[in-house]
């Protein structure tokens, strides 16, 4: 076997340094488009209240929507408020006294992007500046990591439509760490790589939730040691490591949360109740509503007995998918393979984001690092733009076009297509995650052989 020497290993560093940061610029400019898109419902009069009067005008028509301006209003953002210790939720199911429906590191993102403005363009500028280094931390590890593939986050279309759109760069910025933490830094045991990229997951459950359930396959990582079977016994189980890495996860998740719920418990159990309690309606996106509208028609009513049936379906099949994404893992623990944690996480993130009952459009930016990472064929990636396209645009089309009385049936033919290719998307990805391997960046090139040494 060919090693490299020490200076092509300098050459191969040196380009993998250029390579990354001409991602960063990349990320950067695509960063100040998606601003800029999401700007045009920003800005102008702006009324008493702080909203832009241009927003309610373009928000569906021109696609400009985003979560950050739209909720200046209602959460008392634009009063200040921090966020949970006053808060609570109403018998009619709204959030006052500064809950919102996020968890709370979410939520104190929410009260600094607004702290020094009174109106929600400012408030949209400002987030912006502190969202943006999250994506550029994002796109920088994942270069690090896989190399070419990267370029998927940094100029992708999905960073233009959803990097403003809500708060979910610091989320998949803690879920891309945590593979950073366990792919690069070799150095490291497995087990302590595995708690402090366990810390990262938690600190994701405490912005957006879904982090939080890439622990478990974590943890079967670091109790096999990284290890292929024939060379960790199940005797030989590093138990006290999986141990360490669960403990440290459900440690940062309790260290964070724990003030909040000293301080004002009402309003932190708010924001969970509120999640609990939201339906399956047109703004969901999800395979429950559509599907609903497919088997009954566009015109029929959903029914209490149906939201509380999805209330319960929707947990009870993501957890099951979830415990096959783990025994369908553990099956691909093999003499010659280590336990797939990463394709196991993706796995499991497929089957939450088709079965939960609220699918918004941004959640594809939290699937786009599991299309880099892993080896996926670039026609599935491509197939998945195409769906997220067709719902992330056409639902605020559609959106206007119920708001206007025109036609719907073009776009809910359009969001339809979407979601539904979308759905056939995610369990086809659902096994391909679990067989795919890590990408690696591509090798410093040997040099070519001399001709004397080359085959007839």
């Amino acid at each position: 076997m060919t090693t490299l020497g020490p200076r092509a290993v300098r050459r191969g560093a040196a380009r993998a340094g250029a390579f990354s940061l001409l991602v960063l610029l990349l990320c950067a400019l695509t960063l100040a488009l998606a601003y800029a898109n999401k700007a045009r419902c920003a800005g102008g009069a702006i009324d008493e209240d702080g909203r832009s009067l241009v927003f309610d005008v373009r928000k569906d028509t021109e696609v400009c929507y985003s979560d950050i301006q739209f909720l200046w209003l209602g959460r008392d953002i634009d009063n200040h408020v921090f966020p949970y210790v006053d808060g609570a939720l109403t018998d009619d199911g709204a959030l006052i006294g500064g809950a919102v429906e996020y968890p709370v590191l979410s939520g104190v993102l929410m009260w600094v992007g607004a702290i020094g403005v009174d109106n929600d363009a400012d408030f949209l500028w400002q987030s912006a500046l502190l969202l943006a280094p999250f994506a550029l931390l994002t796109a920088w590890m994942l270069a690090r990591i896989a190399g070419p593939p990267a370029l998927l986050w940094a100029i992708g279309p999905p960073l233009v439509l959803y990097a403003f759109h809500n708060w979910e760069l610091p989320v998949v910025c803690t879920a891309v760490a945590a593979v950073y933490v366990m792919t690069m830094l070799t150095g490291l045991s497995v087990r302590t790589r595995g708690i402090i990229a366990a810390v990262l997951l938690a600190l994701g459950f405490c912005l957006k939730i879904y982090p939080g359930i890439f622990v478990l396959p974590l943890a079967l990582y670091v109790l096999t040691e990284g290890l292929p079977r024939d060379r960790r016994r199940l005797g030989e189980l590093d138990v006290a490591g999986a141990a360490q890495t669960l403990l440290a996860a459900m440690g940062t998740v309790a260290a964070v949360n724990l003030p909040f719920v000293l301080a004002g418990v009402e309003g932190w159990r708010a924001s969970i109740t509120f999640q609990q309690l939201r339906q399956a309606d047109i703004t969901t996106n999800s395979i429950w509503y559509w599907g609903h509208q497919l088997i009954l028609g566009r015109d029929a009513d959903t029914s209490r007995a149906w939201h509380d049936a999805v209330a319960v379906l929707s947990p009870t099949l993501i957890f099951a998918g979830f415990a096959l994404a783990l025994w369908l893992g553990w099956r691909r623990w093999t003499p010659t393979s280590a336990f797939p944690w990463v394709g196991v996480s993706a796995a499991m993130l497929a089957v939450f984001m088709l079965l939960h009952k609220v699918h918004s459009p941004q959640y594809t930016l939290w699937i786009i690092p599991f299309l880099i990472l892993l080896e996926v064929p670039w026609s599935l990636v491509a197939a998945y733009l195409v769906a997220d396209a067709a719902v992330g645009i056409g639902v605020f089309r559609y959106f206007a076009a119920l708001g206007s009385g025109e036609g719907v049936e073009l776009m809910e033919g359009v969001v339809q297509f979407g979601v539904w290719l979308r759905t056939a998307l995610l369990i086809t990805l659902f096994f391909v995650f679990l067989r795919a391997r890590v990408r690696t960046p591509s090798p410093e090139p040997l040099p070519a052989p001399s001709r004397a040494l080359q085959p007839a």
